[in-house]
């Protein structure tokens, strides 16, 4: 007879495990403070006027509240991680870059206009006129700082201060000064203990009773620092020293001056399509774009031909029959794939140094030639590829060997009997039956040197440079060099443009993958 939880008066929800219960209770209280953690971060994201990083974390607790927080989504607890990563990781990078493709975000529009305004409204001036003369001034163990108004000028309050001892000023923290009849009592240091003091003096900001602060601007004066610009209530700003106006540009993200100057830092406003139609249609960079988008179709698909074709005629020698020493050749073969490809590829680079490479040294003593590799483009590209061959022709050849390995033998003994030699059995029988399967990876392999950007950043960086480009480009970049080096080694860093770029280079790899996934016969 069976005695259940309820014949015994437990509560039917109550496990007769306590570890169960136990562990029940741990995971509600990880995923509390997991949610906890969440909001915090949206907070705090929100604060800092990071909206979409806000949003990001936003959905991300509430769905993990959500998950398990109900019985009836049990099932979807386990596969959670997973879709959080994803989304974190690969769709929130990718939506927020598209995004920035539509904005002209770059080095000189990255804050908001919040910011921006605040910046400029923080500036200050030095006021003409209004200067004051300073003495550094020894009273036993302490010293004070003097000041003196120059001259009648239009100063208002006090002409003569005194600070507290500077031993009193915080680091960060301004000292104030009193009004004083007279000259304190000591000894007035001389010039030589001025300079020696001059950092700490120049990080030193005096205030006055009236709230007005000094800065120090030359070896024996403090003069008044005023707020450089005036908020009016349009939002321009009025320029205090010459009157003149700011006017904000919220269409191009500046404030401009009454000359239509732009003025440094902007911030970041929608353009719409700009960045795409500027790849095609501003001759300044269509030109290196397309060079470029050109040279990397070339480089993948010569780098799969010539890898494929080095691996599949090792690959071949390897099966002969009476070929001593297979392992130990097939070993052999197989170390460059064991090699980190960084190390390999510096080596490669000492290597063909135009001036004590190896290579350049035994051409030279053998032909008399010392070809310039990193100055040359085609012998730049030329170099590449072959670098490139040397790191990629493991992968095919284990790839070849093992559908080799799988081609029925009495395919190759039927052919022997019809008077097949060597080559008929590779081009009428091998390649044919090997292709097939090979095609779906050897569509990934162009997909991946399509975006080999270790290589270009480790041999070339990209040199030689294409001359006339108003961007940073180079004749051995890559799409996804060529975008690195407009984000983060021109001196605009254009963002906007760079995520442009790497948009167009998403899609063509999911076109490419898309492509492989119907070669493969992959439903999807």
């Amino acid at each position: 007879m069976f005695v259940t939880n309820a014949s015994r008066g437990l509560p039917r929800h109550r496990s007769r495990y306590p570890a169960e219960r136990y562990t029940r209770w741990a995971l509600r209280a990880l995923t509390a403070l997991l949610v906890l953690a969440t909001l915090w971060l949206v907070v705090a994201f929100h604060l800092r006027g990071q909206w979409m990083f806000s949003l990001l974390f936003l959905v991300l607790g509430g769905s993990l509240a959500i998950v398990f927080g109900k019985r009836e989504l049990m099932s979807h607890r386990y596969i959670f991680p997973a879709l959080a990563g994803m989304g974190v990781f690969v769709i929130f990078p990718l939506v927020y870059t598209i995004g920035i493709s539509f904005s002209n975000y770059s080095s000189s529009n990255l804050l908001s206009e919040e910011r921006v305004r605040a910046q400029f409204l923080g500036q200050t001036y030095q006021a003409e006129g209004q200067a004051f003369d300073f003495q550094l001034v020894r009273e036993g163990n302490r010293t004070r700082l003097y000041l003196e108004a120059k001259g009648a000028g239009d100063l208002e309050g006090a002409r003569q201060l005194v600070s507290r001892p500077l031993a009193h000023a915080e680091a960060g923290q301004p000292l104030a000064v009193e009004p004083a009849q007279a000259a304190p009592s000591g000894e007035a240091l001389g010039i030589r203990e001025v300079i020696a003091l001059r950092d700490a003096l120049e990080a030193l900001t005096l205030v006055t009773p009236d709230g007005t602060e000094l800065k120090m601007s030359g070896l024996r004066s403090f003069a008044p620092m005023l707020p450089r610009f005036a908020e009016n209530p349009d939002g321009s700003l009025t320029d205090r020293r010459d009157g003149g106006i700011l006017t904000p540009d919220h269409e191009h993200g500046f404030f401009v001056t009454e000359d239509g100057e732009r003025l440094t830092p902007g911030w970041p406003v929608a353009v719409g399509l700009d960045n795409y139609t500027s790849i095609f249609t501003d001759p300044d960079i269509r030109g290196p774009f397309l060079q470029i988008f050109v040279w990397t179709f070339v480089f993948a698909g010569l780098t799969v031909v010539f890898t494929l074709a080095v691996g599949f005629v090792l690959a071949s020698l390897l099966q002969w029959e009476h070929l001593r020493g297979k392992a130990l050749y097939r070993t052999l073969l197989i170390l460059p794939y064991a090699v980190p490809a960084f190390i390999s590829i510096l080596i490669f680079k000492g290597m063909f140094n135009q001036n004590y490479g190896e290579i350049n040294l035994i051409l030279e003593n053998l032909f008399g030639i010392s070809p310039d590799w990193f100055t040359d483009p085609a012998l730049a590209r030329t170099m590449l590829l072959i670098v490139n061959t040397w790191l990629g022709y493991p992968y095919m050849l284990l790839l070849c060997m093992g559908l080799i390995q799988s081609i029925p033998r009495d395919l190759f003994e039927a052919s022997a009997v019809d008077g097949g030699g060597p080559l008929t059995n590779v081009f009428r029988i091998t390649l044919p039956l090997i292709l097939k399967p090979l095609t779906p990876l050897l569509i990934a392999a162009f997909a991946f040197n399509f975006n080999n950007f270790v290589l270009i950043a480790l041999l070339t960086e990209g040199s030689p440079d294409i001359l006339g480009a108003s961007t940073p480009a180079g004749t051995t970049d890559l799409l996804v060099s060529y975008t690195y080096r407009i984000a983060f080694q021109d001196a605009g860093q254009n963002f906007g443009l760079a995520a442009a770029i790497a948009t167009l280079i998403f899609l063509l790899v999911v076109g490419l993958s898309a492509l492989n996934l119907r070669l493969s016969k992959v439903k999807v």
